[in-house]
């Protein structure tokens, strides 16, 4: 019986040193991504709704951008279909209202597709909503539309 436990024990121990005598490698693997920016823009309609008598109607609508964190972006805003000499314009038929588009709550600074006009951002991969303020320029005829609305459309720009 020693004998019996002697043989199993030294076939376990046979086992144990040729697994242990086993060569092994070892590589290094490189993993590398690329990010580039990548951004998305979304816009809601700006209505002035019923224009008061002085023409000094505003209304707000949003730009919203989203863009990989880091990303610099800007957005600017076109003088629209109706535009004359870079004064946008709502018409209705041969009716023509003047309106601008701002920055600002204050009215400020014009927002427009150059230089200061533009806003500029860092993306943060979090939608960021950009506010614009809409005037109907005061000081004008404002004329009656018969039950059709004043229109325009204007392009806005996300560049990254």
């Amino acid at each position: 019986m020693k004998i019996a436990l002697f043989l199993s024990i030294a076939i376990v121990g046979a086992a144990a040193t040729h697994a242990a005598s086993a060569a092994t490698q070892t590589a290094n693997m490189a993993v590398s991504a690329t990010v580039t920016t990548a951004c998305t823009i979304n816009t809601t309609p700006l209505t002035f709704g019923e224009v008061a008598l002085t023409g000094a109607t505003p209304a707000t609508a949003t730009v919203a951008v989203t863009c990989t964190s880091g990303g610099g972006y800007t957005v600017g805003i076109g003088n629209g279909l109706h535009n004359v000499a870079a004064q946008r314009n709502i018409v209705s038929g041969a009716n023509i209202l003047a309106y601008a588009l701002f920055q600002d709550p204050a009215h400020g600074t014009v927002w427009t597709n150059a230089g200061a006009g533009l806003i500029s951002g860092v993306g943060t991969a979090l939608e960021q909503d950009l506010t614009v303020y809409g005037q109907v320029t005061t000081g004008q005829v404002i004329i009656s539309g018969n039950g059709t609305p004043y229109t325009d459309t204007v392009v806005v720009t996300l560049t990254y």
